[in-house]
């Protein structure tokens, strides 16, 4: 048992510390545009695999981000602050958004929802920064807050009892990237690591029989485990509650 576990994270050390994030001090300089949905929310169709959650999480204030804030997934669920640089149109704060979605072009860094590209406008001015379509901005990460709302582990719909098991992170807060998802294979007495299918999606063929400890490592360091988090009759859809709440 103590050869296999220190194997599996001798690999996941080497991959995955230099994925290390923070909150920003300063601002960076980029480029932002928009997308069109309905009710101007999110997309349900985003590369984090979110499904109808990355429509509606914060409002609707929802963005695509360029590859190097995606990470290959990594940066799903991180949460910025964008704010446009006209001053006669923008106003200080911009707007707080969650990273559902991958995309870019024009050298952008962001693809707002309409709701959040309307909050970068100052009153009577959303109508000049449409008609720009793309806009100089300055963003930095910040903590995501999901006041109430502990991290939790939702079983994606794409799963199919009791072969393959999907799993995807939500209410994911602070600045905390999930590097690694691994569960307890109990008769063979080892952690296997689930694969990250695509964006934040995670998953195994021929899970773990009965109920099963999920442990994940936090930006390429820090594990925490969790003893029976999913149920021997896990559901597509269901959704368990860690009771764990991310820096």
């Amino acid at each position: 048992m103590g050869l296999t576990r220190d194997r599996c994270h001798l690999f996941l050390v080497l991959i995955l510390v230099p994925s290390v994030c923070y909150s920003q001090d300063s601002f960076v300089s980029s480029r932002a545009t928009y997308y069109g949905s309905p009710e101007c929310l999110g997309t349900p169709t985003g590369a984090c695999g979110y499904k109808e959650y990355g429509s509606i999480i914060n409002g609707g204030e929802v963005t695509a981000v360029s590859y190097k804030l995606f990470k290959d997934g990594a940066g799903c669920g991180a949460c910025y602050q964008v704010r446009c640089k006209y001053p006669p149109h923008c106003n200080e704060d911009g707007t707080r958004v969650v990273a559902t979605d991958h995309g870019e072009g024009d050298n952008t860094d962001f693809i707002l929802s309409t709701r959040a590209y309307n909050k970068l406008a100052l009153p009577g001015q959303a109508e000049i920064l449409f008609s720009y379509g793309v806009v100089d901005v300055e963003y930095k990460r910040i903590p995501c807050q999901y006041p109430g709302y502990n991290l939790v582990f939702k079983v994606h719909e794409h799963s199919n009892y009791p072969k393959y098991l999907a799993l995807i992170a939500i209410y994911q807060g602070g600045v905390s990237e999930i590097t690694r998802v691994e569960l307890w294979q109990e008769d063979c007495k080892e952690w296997r690591c689930m694969r990250r299918a695509y964006g934040a999606v995670w998953d195994m063929q021929n899970p773990p029989e009965g109920a099963i400890d999920l442990r994940f490592q936090v930006n390429g360091s820090k594990w925490i485990e969790l003893e029976s988090l999913i149920p021997s009759d896990w559901k597509v859809g269901a959704t368990y509650n860690t009771a764990v709440q991310l820096d």
